[in-house]
């Protein structure tokens, strides 16, 4: 079996599972209890903590556990919201490709009075910074713009985003869930207030993640209850997920530089040779993307059938289109580049690791081709490309 879908979720690496299993078994008290198991737990908890804010150039106190990066999303979003309202600022600035926990919580916000501006993230997918700056307004309480995009893998200038939001005293946040643990990230240097992060994205485990939230800016709580993680997000902490995820990245960033370059490599091999099929295109900018980022557009071809057809032949990937959901509208990100309904509805991403092998990658590259050609066979729409009937778009 070949694994190709990175981007929805990884394998736990053997650290972290290892990890995990330890301090489930021998770490099992409550870090919130006064007598020695739960200190002990309480001292895993922190050094998660400090280990983490150190791979993202953070203070320990400015990370939040949270279940994952959609409830991170959601809280500093909302957080944002509620200190531009009180201030009598009610004007948000995002992108047209983002991810719907980003989306869907500024469609609330629009319903409660906010004004959103989404910016066009134009062909290539990158969102330009100086659009960014003359959307900001008088009345603008924050700029949401995503690290890295989850479908095409386009890398945003963040730190350019951040230098104008500080300049203009807007809080920006940044969905880094793609980002985090497969390209450097300083928070710093990047002047973002809000990042929100994934344990899963990154070879830890399933529903848990962080909120990194600058020291100073407030946070309005998503679940009241207990006094845990500073007041801010009550629930006793899942340590053993914590600390998994705190191995994760640690384990992540140590290897970084390395696997990238090899990433890049094999990820630049997957392009050359699924270019080759006529009448295909790949999403987003060709350089400035994830390292192990492949999303490509196929005239002719519904992409559900292209994943089923992978999948037979052993190739596990992801589409563009909302197939999961039941929906037949393609991606709102390959909308947002400029694909058209019938191009975006035949997309496939491919989102690699560094162990895919030389064998493997040739073996893709023909499985794509043989069953887009396959596809192609009994096309209707491919026939009436191919006769003429109707132009030819890629």
């Amino acid at each position: 079996m070949i694994y190709a879908d990175n981007a929805a979720t990884t394998k736990m690496s053997e650290a972290a599972v290892q990890t995990m299993i330890s301090v489930a078994r021998d770490c099992y008290g409550n870090p919130s209890s006064l007598y020695s198991l739960g200190q002990r737990a309480r001292e895993t908890l922190e050094e998660s903590r400090k280990i983490i804010a150190g791979v993202i150039g953070a203070e320990p106190n400015e990370i939040l556990f949270t279940s994952g990066g959609s409830e991170a999303d959601n809280q500093a979003i909302l957080s944002a919201a509620a200190t531009g309202r009180k201030n009598g600022k009610m004007h948000i600035v995002s992108s047209a490709f983002e991810h719907h926990a980003v989306l869907h919580t500024l469609e609330k916000l629009k319903k409660e009075g906010f004004t959103i501006t989404l910016l066009d993230v134009h062909e290539n997918g990158i969102v330009h910074p100086d659009e960014v700056e003359a959307a900001i307004r008088d009345d603008t309480c924050l700029v949401s713009v995503m690290y890295a995009n989850n479908e095409i893998g386009t890398i945003q200038p963040i730190r350019e985003i951040g230098a104008i939001c500080r300049k203009h005293g807007v809080l920006f946040h940044t969905d880094a869930v793609q980002a985090v643990g497969h390209i450097p990230i300083d928070v710093k240097a990047d002047q973002v207030d809000f990042l929100a992060a994934s344990a899963h994205k990154f070879h830890g485990p399933k529903g848990v993640g962080f909120l990194y939230a600058r020291k100073g800016v407030r946070l309005t709580n998503l679940i009241e209850g207990g006094a845990q993680e500073n007041g801010k997000r009550a629930g006793t902490e899942n340590v053993p997920g914590i600390a998994a995820m705190a191995t994760a990245l640690k384990e992540a960033a140590g290897q970084m530089e390395q696997r990238a370059a090899v990433l890049r490599d094999k990820r630049d091999r997957l392009i050359q040779g699924l270019e080759q099929i006529p009448h295909s295109a790949l999403n987003g900018d060709a350089a400035n993307r994830l390292p192990g980022n492949i999303n490509f557009c196929f005239e002719g071809i519904e992409g559900e059938s292209l994943l089923l057809l992978l999948d037979d032949k052993g190739i596990q990937a992801s589409s563009g289109s909302a197939c999961t959901s039941g929906s037949l509208d393609p991606s709102h990100v390959l909308l947002a580049i400029g694909r058209v309904h019938d191009v975006a509805h035949g997309s496939l991403r491919l989102s690699i690791e560094a162990e895919l092998t030389d064998d493997e990658i040739n073996y893709t590259i023909r499985s794509v081709k043989e069953v887009v050609e396959y596809l192609r066979s009994f096309s209707p729409i491919w026939r009436e490309l191919e006769s003429g009937k109707k132009p030819h778009i890629l």
